[in-house]
């Protein structure tokens, strides 16, 4: 079904339930100004002036799908901690309903990210694989709330946490529910039969090689979608745009182009919006036309 327009789409998602599953994260950002070079060693000196937090990884995914006005419920693993409670308000705020495992031997996923004078100057990473036994019982969660949903996203950031992701592919597919994914390294095989795929232009190039035109890109696309099932391929190309590979062709949607200092999130934002159109029954060249 086409959306015509802004007014179509807000009417269409306010009953459009999205169940966001994988890595959740907890992006930290310190702002400051560099005054010196340490003497300690040959690095910026940052006063901290302010801090903020906001919600990353699969947690931005739905906490974007909500920013639309569909319902989203995100399932995940978090520690129980700080940073974990954090995440858990800052998705209340954003009216994300969250059904989070807590493992105590598992500190939250914090990316730490220092800004100076508009640039990143330094991230840290705080991150441990969650248990088996943790990412069972989410997997339970995932397949008793299944039945909810118009549209599943699963968001892997390479955490550990969509271990059993092949199988949730094929469960909510089983059911005629639309699946997309953002992938992350190079087994692309346990994402077979998802509906949609959005790679940026870099994880594509890690996976299928690299590309002298357009054309050659096409071939790699669409040799890629029929080898994994998928209904659709959607690579995201930064300042070049958007690209969509489906049965009808290619699709290539211009960027808008602004500077950033963090280009963080920029992924999530594209699925959740997809996602959101797919599940109030737009097909994908029109959603993938009202993203851009």
């Amino acid at each position: 079904m086409p959306i015509r327009g802004f007014s179509d789409f807000r009417t269409a998602v306010t009953t459009t339930r999205v169940l966001v599953v994988g890595d959740v994260m907890l992006d930290r950002y310190w702002f400051g100004d560099v005054e010196r070079i340490s003497p300690e060693a040959p690095v910026p000196v940052v006063r901290i002036s302010r801090s903020e937090e906001r919600p990353g990884g699969a947690a931005n995914v739905a906490r974007n799908v909500a920013a639309l006005g569909a319902q989203a419920t995100l399932i995940s693993v978090i520690g129980d901690d700080e940073p974990g409670r954090s995440l858990e308000r800052l998705l209340g705020e954003e009216h994300v309903r969250t059904s989070f495992h807590r493992d105590s031997r598992l500190p939250t996923t914090v990316k730490l990210r220092v800004i100076g004078r508009q640039q990143q100057l330094l991230r840290i990473d705080f991150e441990t694989l969650p248990s088996h036994e943790i990412l069972a019982s989410k997997l339970a969660d995932y397949e008793r709330a299944l039945p909810e949903f118009e549209v599943i996203v699963l968001s892997d950031y390479g955490k550990g946490g969509l271990a059993h992701i092949a199988r949730m592919i094929e469960q909510a597919r089983g059911r005629g529910t639309p699946v997309l994914v953002d992938p992350k390294g190079e087994d692309w095989l346990r994402y077979r039969g998802a509906t949609v795929l959005t790679p940026n232009r870099a994880e594509f190039r890690q996976v299928a090689g690299d590309w002298s035109s357009e054309a050659e890109l096409a071939t790699k696309a669409q040799t890629l979608r029929a080898e994994l099932g998928l209904e659709a391929l959607l690579i995201t190309r930064a300042e070049e745009g958007m690209s969509l590979y489906t049965d009808a062709g290619a699709q290539h949607i211009p960027a808008l182009t602004r500077e950033v200092y963090d280009v963080s999130g920029a992924g999530d934002t594209v699925i959740a919006t997809l996602a959101t159109l797919i599940g109030a029954r737009a097909d994908i060249s029109s959603a993938v036309s009202l993203k851009a």
